[in-house]
């Protein structure tokens, strides 16, 4: 379908940057949409709570001004484990922040709260089940999280997912899973998706909120060298396997997690290694990532693949 009045006109070319825990924070976002693509982040990455109110004034007015910069979002965790989710939402409202990316958990609540200002709601789904409930939820969009995704991924291979998607859904279809270049980008749009999703390649950029060794990590590795499992937080996700490696885990021989593989994304009470911060994840497009470099090179150079594909 064509794509909604708030991204026409605005956008370097069809994709948007997903929203990563801890990796997404203020100066990526705003890099990403000066540079003409949507960049978004979890409310829950602002810590204390009190610190959301400044990071949306922050990029709210950062892109104020700057003309053709491309809308940002935020992306709210629906589960009930999320005690923010009220406070967050109050906050999503007050700033009618332009789009928002709902996860783990039903959207219901918030279509009602983000469309009365205007805004846009897009669901991930990893299934058809989830997706028809999302559908009858009435979200603006879905985003379609494929295997080989990095984070929480699906097992659906896109070109199954994205077809069996479009027969039941004319709003917007976002792809996502192991997208890292332009070439990939445009692959999406053939298929039918109207945007890309990219996570992983724009954690290798010099604005994510990253360690340099995660980085350099994602520069080193290919598809290969990452895993899928729930161990960790109870829901499958990729991560890589040398970080795993390097906080005494087996990759291979995880066995059963003592905890049931309950570690929350908001826990920090639990002592040794956590998803994320120590245990790094990222998708099976690593391998085509071999540099770090500022988010307007990086989009200059995904836009110039897309253009020659």
């Amino acid at each position: 379908m064509p794509l909604p009045k708030l991204f026409r006109d605005s956008l370097a070319l069809p994709a948007i940057g997903a929203p990563m825990f801890l990796v997404s924070h203020p100066e990526l976002v705003i890099a990403q949409c000066q540079a003409g693509i949507p960049g978004t982040f979890p409310t829950l990455n602002a810590r204390p709570l009190e610190a959301l109110d400044e990071w949306l004034s922050r990029i709210t007015n950062a892109l104020a001004n700057k003309e053709n910069a491309a809308p940002y979002g935020v992306n709210l965790v629906m589960h009930k484990s999320n005690t923010r989710l009220m406070e967050d939402t109050k906050l999503t409202i007050k700033y009618k922040v332009p789009f928002v990316i709902t996860s783990v958990g039903n959207p219901t609540p918030m279509v009602e709260h983000v469309h009365s200002y205007g805004g846009l709601v897009y669901h991930d789904v990893t299934t058809i089940k989830h997706a028809k409930k999302a559908i009858a939820a009435g979200v603006d969009g879905l985003i379609l999280v494929c295997t080989g995704a990095g984070g929480h991924a699906g097992f659906l291979s896109p070109f199954a997912f994205l077809h069996e998607v479009r027969q039941i859904f004319d709003g917007t279809i976002i792809l996502a899973g192991a997208i890292s270049t332009g070439r990939q980008v445009k692959a999406a749009i053939v298929m039918g998706a109207d945007l890309a999703y990219l996570g992983t390649r724009f954690i290798a950029t010099t604005e994510a909120n990253a360690d340099d060794s995660y980085k350099n990590m994602i520069v080193s590795s290919s598809a290969a060298d990452t895993i899928h499992t729930p161990y960790f937080s109870g829901v499958p996700a990729n991560y890589l396997r040398p970080s795993l490696v390097a906080a005494g885990f087996d990759p291979d021989n995880l066995g059963t997690n003592p905890d049931g593989g309950s570690l929350s994304i908001d826990d920090q009470g639990k002592s040794g290694p956590r998803p994320w911060k120590d245990l790094w994840s990222a998708g099976q497009g690593v391998g085509a990532i071999d540099n770090v470099p500022k988010v307007a090179e990086l989009v200059k150079s995904i836009k110039a693949d897309y253009d020659a594909a």
